[in-house]
């Protein structure tokens, strides 16, 4: 429940700032929605890099939409995924 209803944040986060680089704010606003855009892409980028960058050879491979999802959602597609992988099997 709680990350469907963060997913949804993050939803109107991007649409947020996508429309505010399709249809501007006044100025001051303006400039601090943009560098917010790019700092969340450049965030979201880094975490699914991370995640890509840690899988084992033998593991499961990410899909494109999982990693579109990842993207998209960051940190609460990442721990859905997280409750969705078995348990990694220690010796």
């Amino acid at each position: 429940m709680l990350l469907n209803l963060g997913r949804l944040l993050m939803l109107c986060v991007w649409g947020f700032l996508v429309v505010n680089v399709i249809h501007p704010w006044p100025a001051p606003l303006k400039y601090f929605l943009h560098v917010a855009l790019f700092f969340m892409v450049v965030m979201h980028g880094l975490q699914l890099t991370l995640l890509k960058a840690t899988q084992p050879k033998e593991g499961p491979t990410l899909s494109g939409a999982d990693q579109t999802k990842i993207f998209l959602f960051g940190v609460f597609e990442l721990l859905a995924w997280q409750k969705k992988q078995p348990p990694i099997k220690r010796k």
